[in-house]
């Protein structure tokens, strides 16, 4: 696998949740305009997901075979009020940690990405596995925010 271009995959991500957040309002950001989460909680959730998920990888890199405990994001946007977080410095948080954590990915050698760590619901998952699955999560969720955007009226 080319880590190298994965890796700029996940740093190019980094600043798209700002951008998606362009030109909406506070009504637009709590609408839904279809199933699911907000836009606001999208990009709260991301940024949670984010942090984790650095720290999951930042164990792969450093501990053997650590544990990777899962969670319910259905239970954190529940119980951790997305509803008061702001949704454009969660963006900004999720950028910096991308942005600050694409600079250790670039400094590893290549057989760092196939260290593994054991995630409780997963099972074996290797660093590539890790990274890889970040930045599939975030175009996977960028597409939710597209088309709630479309459906306000306000695309990108």
């Amino acid at each position: 696998m080319n880590y190298a271009a994965l890796i700029d995959q996940y740093e190019q991500g980094a600043d798209e949740l700002s951008r998606s957040l362009e030109g909406l309002t506070r009504d637009d950001l709590f609408a839904h305009p279809a199933p699911g989460w907000s836009i606001q909680e999208i990009v709260i959730h991301m940024m949670d997901s984010d942090l984790i998920g650095a720290d999951r990888m930042k164990r792969t890199i450093a501990e053997e075979g650590p544990s990777l405990l899962g969670y319910d994001e259905t239970a954190f946007a529940k119980h951790l009020h997305y509803d008061l977080q702001d949704a454009r410095a969660a963006a900004a948080v999720f950028a910096a940690n991308r942005k600050l954590f694409a600079v250790v990915l670039r400094a590893l050698p290549p057989e760092t990405f196939d260290r593994f760590g054991m995630h409780s619901e997963r099972g074996r998952e290797t660093l590539g596995d890790l990274l890889e699955g970040y930045v599939q999560h975030l175009e996977h969720h960028l597409d939710f925010l597209r088309k709630k955007r479309a459906l306000l009226g306000k695309p990108l």
